[in-house]
């Protein structure tokens, strides 16, 4: 079984549970900052792992008019400004091969977009900077495929891998979790993440924009930890109504602090009665 180290954090289907989670698009530094916080103090009290999320570019919305983020430079900034501040580590979205090393000198975490689980330049560029890499597998994807797409990362001698569940595509504006795709990737050995506001993300389902199903973003966390997993990837907001992106699918940040507290105790009954498939 592979474990992936961050600063300090281990990740691992057998570990104690880390949270991904942060705003789907970063805003600003002070906005970061307390969302980060908010969180960090949410992870430590329930002893969950932390890594915070923003991503710098939304390069994938349903409409050209929508509101795409910082950019690279100043999404940047804001990421190393929650490092320097809060000590956590980060991870962002990477969509150009020529981005990865820029990118890699200051987040811990590249993110591979599910749309892009298959580019190999891509794969290659992130798996060369030796960054720990977050594979979104893609909603068109089977989950047995994912060796495909560990194998080109391995080839770079990186081996600071992440797989993570999102949905797959069910008839038109619709998405739906498949559990069992979570040990059928943990047999890869790399540690297993489930993004729980994605995978009720309804794609495109509000005309110019994705909608989605809030509500049941807690069961699909609550179901996933239930299997024993390395993470859940969680986006969240203080006013998620309102946000500029991925509102509809976004956990109330208000509301982190409870869940969490439950996604631990389902954690510890699952890595103490682990699971073998």
């Amino acid at each position: 079984m592979q474990h992936v180290d961050l600063n300090g954090q281990t990740l691992g289907n057998d570990r104690a549970l880390t949270l991904i989670a942060g705003p789907c698009q970063l805003e600003s530094a002070d906005h970061a900052q307390m969302i980060a916080g908010s969180l960090q103090e949410a992870c430590h009290a329930a002893g969950a792992g932390l890594i915070f999320k923003g991503s710098f570019d939304k390069a994938n919305r349903t409409s050209l008019t929508g509101r795409r983020g910082l950019g690279l430079d100043e999404g940047l900034k804001v990421l190393q400004s929650v490092k320097d501040t809060l000590g956590v580590p980060v991870l962002t979205d990477v969509h150009l091969p020529d981005q990865c090393a820029t990118v890699a000198e200051v987040v811990d975490v590249l993110q591979i977009p599910a749309f892009l689980c298959r580019q190999t330049d891509l794969l290659l560029a992130a798996g060369e900077t030796g960054a720990a890499i977050n594979v979104k597998k893609g909603q068109f994807l089977a989950p047995w495929d994912m060796p495909n797409v560990v194998a080109k990362i391995e080839s770079t001698g990186n081996r600071r891998i992440l797989l993570t569940e999102r949905g797959t595509s069910f008839g038109y504006n619709t998405l739906i979790a498949d559990m069992r795709s979570l040990p059928q990737m943990a047999r890869t050995g790399y540690p297993v993440v489930m993004d729980a506001t994605h995978s009720v993300q309804q794609p495109g389902g509000q005309g110019g924009s994705s909608g989605g199903q809030r509500e049941f973003a807690p069961v699909m966390a609550r179901a996933a930890v239930a299997l024993g997993v390395a993470g859940v990837f969680i986006e969240t907001h203080e006013a998620p109504d309102t946000a500029p992106s991925d509102g509809p699918n976004m956990i109330p940040l208000s509301e982190m602090p409870g869940l969490i507290d439950m996604l631990m105790a389902f954690d510890r009954l699952a890595k103490a009665h682990p699971i073998t498939l």
